[in-house]
């Protein structure tokens, strides 16, 4: 009679943690503008300390990039997006792989080629919004 009286009267769905409105690929991007940004800082300086300051820092927003791209991947995107964007489990993979090269690099193009791949899933993001 208590589990009755206690079970809940209304199931409710979802297809992230909380309710939409708090993923979002500007949290990757952002970081990622932050590794090409200090690719190009550490080009442009000669300093030894001012680099190795660079790095760190780079690495760490590497990271962070790395993190809400695999959040948005595993807790935003569902099997109804993956079938309908069958590219996009590919495209989270590059992603990833390019935040770990961009990382491991102080090239801005490494940087750039994260940007680019995160534009991408960006825009189906917002596809998958308005749906």
């Amino acid at each position: 009679m208590l589990s009755r009286l206690f079970a809940p009267r209304v199931t409710a769905h979802a297809h992230c943690d909380l309710p939409c409105g708090v993923y979002d690929p500007a949290q990757a991007r952002i970081e990622a503008e932050s590794v090409k940004a200090v690719q190009e800082k550490y080009q442009a300086n000669e300093d030894a300390h001012f680099r190795a300051r660079a790095v760190i820092i780079k690495e760490q927003r590497a990271e962070l990039a790395k993190h809400h791209l695999s959040v948005l991947w595993s807790d935003y995107f569902k099997a109804p997006h993956f079938e309908k964007y069958p590219q996009l489990h590919q495209l989270f993979n590059d992603a990833l792989k390019a935040a770990s090269a961009a990382k491991a690099s102080t090239d801005p193009a490494t940087g750039q080629a994260l940007l680019d791949l995160i534009a991408e899933i960006d825009k189906i993001f917002w596809e998958t919004k308005k749906a």
